[in-house]
Parts: structure tokens; sequence; C-alpha cells
């Protein structure tokens, strides 16, 4: 048997690569519409987008969504190319939506780059979750209130109180708070750093089973208290709170971030 000569192994390899190149390219694609290829490319970024989205929802994909998706992307193909064949793409409308969707996608990935590349340490989710227990304090109450719009109406259903008169009627029939009238001016179990100055200082001095002498004034009307009960705090531990505090200081940098582009970009328009 003769040796086959070098020439003759490149020729044979070059046609071996001619004859595999159709069936390398069809498995690089998911379908042919038209005569046009669909790349399989183009599934996997959109199955990528849809699962990061449930993810951030905390939801699971059911197994027959990747089929979904293929089908999907071979439909926006078949739109596309009647949709271009029509003339769609050179509409004014069509042009003004593709620089906004631009801007969109660019903007998006400006704040993701800005995110990735500017992480919030451990230590400052720390410090925010010290600070966030310390102005909590040691103690929660529970307290019921009865709001009404005029200190005369808060000193007489008081007097009526002191009198004998049932707290729990008086906020039903009187009370302005809607979430708490209901249930005789009951609120939940709170620090109170909750509640506005005036509220929880007033609160705090009482006993309990105590009632305010005096109608307490805050921005909301004229209150009347009484403290039902107090106990330890029970603050939650920081691996339980670390995510919502990891969210928080990374909208709040992210904020600081746009501020100070708008800051320094020179423009003659007034913001409002």
């Amino acid at each position: 048997m003769k040796p086959i000569h070098l020439a003759a192994r490149l020729s044979i390899a070059a046609l071996a690569a001619a004859l595999l190149a159709p069936a390398l390219a069809a498995a690089q694609n998911i379908a042919t519409v038209n005569g046009k290829p669909v790349p399989k490319s183009r599934a996997e970024a959109l199955l990528s987008q849809v699962t990061k989205q449930a993810q951030s929802q905390g939801q699971t994909l059911p197994p027959e969504t990747e089929s979904q998706v293929k089908d999907e992307v071979v439909l926006r193909e078949i739109f596309v190319q009647e949709a271009e064949k029509r003339g769609v793409a050179a509409s004014a409308e069509y042009k003004q939506q593709m620089e906004l969707a631009r801007q969109s996608i660019l903007i998006r990935e400006l704040f993701t780059d800005f995110q990735k590349k500017n992480p919030v340490a451990d230590a400052d989710l720390k410090a925010e979750y010290d600070k966030a227990k310390s102005q909590a304090g040691d103690k929660e109450y529970k307290v019921r209130h009865i709001l009404v719009e005029k200190e005369d109406e808060a000193k007489a259903l008081t007097a009526q109180i002191k009198g004998g008169a049932s707290f729990e009627e008086a906020a039903k029939k009187s009370s302005k708070d809607p979430g708490s009238a209901p249930k005789g001016g009951e609120l939940d179990w709170a620090a109170p750093g909750n509640y506005v100055p005036e509220f929880s200082q007033a609160m705090t001095k009482l006993q309990k089973g105590g009632l305010t002498d005096e109608p307490v004034k805050s921005q909301f009307g004229w209150h009347i208290l009484k403290l039902d009960d107090v106990r330890n705090a029970q603050f939650p531990a920081f691996e339980e709170v670390k995510p919502q505090i990891q969210q928080r200081l990374t909208q709040q940098k992210l904020q600081t971030f746009r501020d100070e582009l708008k800051a320094k970009a020179k423009t003659d328009y007034k913001f409002n």
C-alpha cells in the first residue's frame, strides 16, 4: 500500500472540513426562517434574561421554559422579517423607539457596571445594622390611641374615659385613624422610633395600663394614648436582615452616583 503524500492529506482534510461545515453551522442554529438562520446564542441570551428576572423575584422556572424560549425566538424572527419587508424599520416612530430602547439599555448597563465595581462592604452592612438596633432601643410598646382633629374634642374624650367610659369603644366611635379605630385604637408592638417624636415621648412616660393626662399634638392631629404593655425588644439577627440592608445601601450608593453625574453635567436645563 502506497503512503499518502502530504498534499493529498491536506486536500482530504479540507474536503472533510467543507463537508462538516454545514453540520457545524446548523449545530449553532435552532432553526432557519425563509433561508435565514436563527442562532442558538439568541435563544440562550433570552433564556438567561428570563432566568435572572425569575430569580430576582424568587421564582423557579418550569421545565418547559427552554422550549418556550425557542418558540419565542423563532416567532420573533418571523415577525421581524415581515416588518422589515414592509419597511417598518424606515419609519420615524420606529427610529424614535429604537433610540429610547438604546438609551434604556445603556443606562441599565451603566448602573449594573457601577454596582459590580462598587459593592457594599460587610463592615458597612454591620454598621448600619448596629445603628438601627441602637435607635430601636431595648423596649417595645403595645399602645392604643385615639386620634381626633381638635384639642377640645381630645380633652373631652380623655375626661369621659377617666370617668369610666371604655377607651376601646371611644376609639371605635371617634378615632380618625382608619387602621386602628376598628380594633379599639390598638397598634402593633413597636419600638419608640417607629412613631413621631411627640407620640413616642408621651408613650414611653406611661406606666402599663396608664392613660395620657393631656392630649398629645402631632402632625396628624391630637392623640389620647393608653399603654397596654411593654416587653424587651425582639430585634432580628444580623444575618436575617442582611439582604434587606444590602439592598437599601446598594440603592443609596446608586442614588449618590446618579446625583454626582447630574451635578457634574454641564447643561442649561433646569430640573424641577
